[in-house]
């Protein structure tokens, strides 16, 4: 079997290359909607000893109902993050955990690498079953 052909000036995908099938993006099925993978610049506050503390950055774009996971692109001895989400329009939340004995300031203006999961705007579980199986 071989993949369809790339076949519109975007270069997505429209499906089966078919004279049957317009040349546009085709509609999603399920609840992902779009993904994308971004870049941001954070200067992150320190982090005092033996806690976690969720920190805010403006970046533009994202929606509270985005699901989201972020890459810091160094290792820092003792530092992790623990958790991210979309606390607002346009605001990531990043939790650093700290497990050392001493504060940690995660290094400055180092770009992060952020992979957004956008959900379908008019999506909605079905009543019954798993929502992943429909």
């Amino acid at each position: 079997m071989s993949f369809p052909a790339i076949t519109n000036a975007t270069g997505s995908n429209p499906g089966p290359n078919s004279a049957t099938v317009p040349d546009t993006v085709q509609s999603p099925v399920g609840n992902v909607w779009k993904v994308a993978s971004l870049t941001a610049k954070l200067s992150p506050a320190s982090v005092a000893n033996a806690t976690s503390a969720e920190q805010t950055f403006a970046v533009t774009g994202l929606l509270t109902t985005d699901a989201i996971t972020v890459n810091k692109p160094t290792a820092q001895a003792g530092l992790g993050i623990v958790g991210s989400r979309v606390s607002a329009t346009d605001v990531l939340a990043i939790t650093f955990g700290n497990f050392t004995a001493a504060t940690i300031t995660p290094t400055a203006s180092e770009v992060y690498t952020l992979f957004v999961a956008r959900v379908q705007p008019n999506w909605t579980a079905p009543a019954t079953g798993t929502p992943i199986d429909w």
